[in-house]
C-alpha cells in the first residue's frame, strides 16, 4: 500500500477482503463466494455513504451473479457525470479480474478497449493478481473504476468529449 494516499488506504482497509478461491463454475462454492462479494460491497458502499461519497449502484443482472450492472458517476466542476457500468465475471475468477464496461464511453479516450471496456492493465491488474482470491468486486470498484473515472472524466469533460446532460442539445419539434 506504499505510493497510496489515506483515503485509498483507508478504504481499502475498510474493504473486508474475501476468502473462497470459487468462480462461477464451481457449483456450491461459488454461491458462497458471491455471499462474501455481497458482504464486501454492502461495507464499500456503507463506507462511500457515512463518508458522503456514494458514487455507484450495482446489482447482479442475472440470479447466477455472473452478469452486473448499475450506474457510476463522477462530479466534475460541481457537476454529476453519470455512465451505464455493466461487467460480466470471467470463468476463471477470481484469478481473472471482470473488466469493467462504461458503454456510453465507448471510442471517446485511448484509455478504453472496444464496447467500452475500462484500461487496467498496467496499474490494476498486477495488483488483483497479487491479491487473488482476496479482491473482489467491491476491490475493482474501489482500486480500478474509481481513480480510472478520476483520470479520465475531468480530460474528457474539458476536451468535450462528454457533456454534461444539462448541455445537450435536444432538438427541437419542427412546426409545420
Amino acid at each position: 500500500m506504499e505510493g497510496w494516499d489515506a483515503g485509498t488506504k483507508s478504504a481499502l482497509t475498510q474493504i473486508p477482503l474475501l476468502t473462497s478461491r470459487a468462480g462461477p463454475r464451481d457449483g456450491e462454492a461459488w454461491k458462497q463466494r458471491l455471499k462474501e462479494e455481497y458482504k464486501a460491497l454492502i461495507a464499500y458502499t456503507s463506507m462511500n455513504k457515512t463518508n458522503d461519497n456514494d458514487w455507484f449502484r450495482i446489482a447482479p443482472a442475472n440470479p447466477e451473479g455472473t452478469r452486473w450492472e448499475g450506474s457510476c458517476w463522477y462530479v466534475h466542476n460541481l457537476r454529476r457525470y453519470d455512465f451505464p457500468l455493466q461487467f460480466d465475471i470471467p470463468v476463471t475468477y477470481p484469478a481473472t479480474a471482470p473488466e469493467i464496461e462504461l458503454p456510453t464511453l465507448d471510442g471517446k479516450t485511448h484509455k478504453m478497449y472496444r464496447g467500452g471496456k475500462i484500461c487496467l492493465i498496467v496499474h490494476f491488474k498486477p495488483l488483483w493478481a497479487k491479491n487473488c482470491p482476496r479482491f473482489g468486486i467491491a476491490h475493482a470498484l474501489c482500486l480500478g473504476l474509481a481513480p480510472w473515472l478520476a483520470a479520465e472524466v475531468p480530460i474528457l469533460v474539458d476536451s468535450g468529449m462528454v457533456k454534461h446532460k444539462d448541455d445537450e442539445v435536444v432538438p427541437a419539434a419542427s412546426s409545420s
